[in-house]
């Protein structure tokens, strides 16, 4: 059982919507998925398939290769991609958003002139280098460094939970490049080859979004030329507005849509799972317990699309949406749980086992509150912007 999109949208969201249906049908079957979950991988072959259809460039401007930068389109590709595990969901998401998003946002004329056209047919991939061992939500306080020497920049430090270091191309890193100067006049990103001289790379085994590792980078006097400062070297401590900009407002609606697309496979599992099996003389659905576990299920679902969709639609008109960013991630997140939770019960012990999409849904979904900004790192988000509003 599908569950279908009830929202109008335009001709060629629902054509594409289509096309990764069928892609996704013929090209990731369930014993597919099960392997790539259990190896910690992801198919290059079949990603470079979606790059070849020209998904990557949905964040990238025509100029530079792109389709035209389409923030609805590429929301619903991720939830399509979702559906079936982040195995795809997630290189695309590095590719189109870490890379294509915020170099089409924040980077320099001549980084746009060399990266977006190899970001658009899916040829770089990209990580985040934002956490730290002991910085988490408080990213103004990272305490990597990058000193200036000369043309150069050197940098020093360490980030955790780099998710996709050990296959991305660059790292799209936060770090500390005035330590004298107020913390929100002291940052910078910087574009760090992930194969640069001095940068270490440990996976960290866990439980949830196992298309990779996530994992620990160290920087140890990793030498790179000023032209890697995102912006470029006129953008040198001014990292801020990056950080509290449109790219980082958009990275909420990424775990959003891909949250929505595994609670969405969750529904559908436990929903065709409750038609077919019997007990007690009829179809588990007909028991009323299960039936309003599945009713109420759908109904967070059908909340969750029209918050999410309505955030991506603010984004993509270049509208004030950072509240509504973080309202559509929170809200999602936390209903993912409860749709998780419950479509678990609804199949028993058979939930438990890999034999089910559904046990990788849950162990995926009970992650989405913490990935991209906790839940209580949202609700201050949002507490402090409506004081803002007044």
């Amino acid at each position: 059982m599908r569950i279908e999109n009830t929202l109008p949208e335009e001709e060629h969201v629902t054509a594409l919507r289509r096309q990764l249906q069928r892609f996704v049908a013929e090209k990731a079957p369930r014993e597919k998925r099960r392997a790539w979950d259990q190896a910690h991988d992801w198919p290059r072959d079949l990603f470079a398939e979606l790059a070849a259809m020209g998904l990557c460039g949905l964040t990238v401007p025509e100029e530079h290769g792109g389709g035209g930068q389409d923030i609805v389109a590429a929301v619903a590709a991720i939830e399509e991609l979702a559906r079936v595990g982040p195995a795809l969901a997630g290189p695309f998401i590095h590719c189109a958003f870490y890379g294509g998003m915020n170099i089409t946002e924040n980077g320099s004329d001549a980084q746009k002139r060399a990266l977006l056209p190899k970001l658009a047919r899916g040829e770089l991939l990209f990580a985040y280098g934002l956490s730290e061992p002991d910085v988490g939500g408080d990213l103004a306080s990272v305490k990597t460094r990058g000193r200036v020497d000369g043309d150069a920049i050197v940098i020093n430090g360490a980030k955790r939970w780099c998710t996709g270091a050990d296959f991305a191309d660059y790292i799209y890193c936060l770090i500390n490049t005035a330590p004298d100067a107020p913390k929100r006049e002291a940052l910078s990103f910087v574009l760090i080859p992930a194969n640069a001289p001095g940068v270490t790379t440990t996976p960290i085994t866990h439980v949830n979004l196992r298309y990779t590792a996530s994992c620990d980078v160290h920087f140890d006097d990793v030498r790179l030329p000023l032209d890697a400062v995102i912006g470029g070297p006129e953008k040198l401590n001014k990292g801020w507005g990056m950080l509290a900009g449109r790219a980082l407002d958009v990275e909420k609606l990424e775990v959003a849509a891909c949250t929505f697309g595994f609670a969405q496979a969750a529904v559908e599992e436990a929903w065709s799972y409750a038609q077919e099996r019997v007990q007690f003389g009829k179809a588990i659905a007909a028991h009323q317990a299960v039936a309003h576990k599945l009713v109420n299920a759908r109904t967070k679902l059908e909340a969750c699309r029209h918050m999410l969709y309505h955030a991506a639609r603010l984004a993509h008109e270049h509208r004030p949406c950072a509240i509504e960013t973080s309202m559509a991630k929170l809200y999602t997140a936390e209903c993912g749980v409860e749709i998780a939770l419950a479509c678990q019960q609804v199949m028993g012990a058979y939930a438990l086992s890999d034999a089910y999409d559904i046990e990788r849904n849950v162990r995926d979904l009970l992650g989405m509150p913490i990935v991209g900004g906790s839940s209580d790192m949202q609700r201050n988000n949002l507490a402090g912007l409506w004081r803002l509003r007044g």
